[in-house]
């Protein structure tokens, strides 16, 4: 399974190629200001065309921040003989620096927050969405709603956005933060002036058995790798690339430089080309 992201929304899985996921990023590319005024008057794309091109001299930048303390050993073994792969290919490996890698966690989890405890406040059971069965007033419907619709994991930030958009809090927090996630983008164009793609892993371990991490901010550690591109709101996309000790997949994390979409999608095809972890599956799975 390959996952593929340019938002500030973490990736999920879209294809189970690279070639699957130009196929369909090249159907859903394109603006549509006429019911998306948020979308980018940039024009379409077909993805597939450039899939099969050579990889030589393909620079690939390696974060110093992505190798250090917290990335397991079975994962690092992994992702080295990945990206020796890319340079059987022709890549060539540039060392490179994102210094402001490990803010991106404590970053993320105050813009993220801020935006689900804003956007959520329309899931009240009035309009649309779920509504409590069994209620005594509009309050009471608000609150049995909310509580009921609403998971754990949003309810707890609903009430970290709303602590950090709150009076006296804002400035401090929220205004920060996105000062800090600029400097973030920023340390991105510097590095992609010495590189086309960033290659790094797409998390610290390999998955957790169910139930193995259940504290949030485990959870939220594990995300430090891929949340610097999704605050700075570059393409990426994690690819299969080997096993852990436990059995357990490893996923190659590629980052690419704004709507440079297409060579991503190539040089995930041609490692796809290259090797088969794409087609296996875990044990037990």
């Amino acid at each position: 399974m390959i996952a593929f992201a340019s938002s500030l929304d973490q990736a999920g899985p879209m294809g189970r190629s690279a070639e699957d996921c130009a196929l369909l990023l090249s159907e859903m590319c394109g603006p549509d200001l006429d019911r998306d005024s948020t979308s980018l008057d940039h024009p379409a794309e077909d993805f597939t065309l450039q899939l099969n091109d050579s990889i030589e001299g393909l620079r690939i930048g390696i974060p110093a921040e992505f190798f250090g303390e917290g990335l397991s050993a079975d994962v690092r073994a992994a992702v080295d003989a990945a990206l020796k792969e890319y340079e059987k290919l022709g890549a060539k490996l540039v060392p490179i620096s994102l210094p402001r890698t490990e803010l991106s966690v404590p970053v993320y989890y105050i813009l993220a927050p801020a935006e689900a405890s804003s956007n959520l406040s329309r899931f009240d059971g009035v309009k649309f969405g779920h509504r409590a069965a069994k209620f005594s007033d509009l309050n009471d419907m608000y609150k049995k709603t909310r509580a009921e619709g609403f998971g754990d994991e949003v309810k707890r930030r609903i009430m970290i956005g709303a602590y950090v958009l709150s009076e006296g809090y804002y400035d401090a927090y929220y205004l920060q933060a996105q000062k800090i996630r600029r400097m973030i983008a920023d340390d991105f164009q510097a590095a992609f002036k010495e590189c086309d793609v960033i290659a790094g892993a797409a998390a610290p371990t390999t998955a957790w058995a169910i139930g193995g991490k259940a504290d949030p901010v485990s959870n939220y550690l594990a995300d430090v790798f891929t949340l610097p591109a999704s605050l700075a709101g570059l393409p990426g996309l994690s690819l299969p690339a080997g096993f852990g000790d436990g059995g357990m997949p490893v996923g190659l994390q590629l980052i690419g430089n704004y709507f440079a979409e297409a060579k991503l999608l190539n040089a995930a095809h041609r490692f796809q080309q290259a090797t088969d972890f794409h087609l296996q599956r875990p044990a037990g799975f």
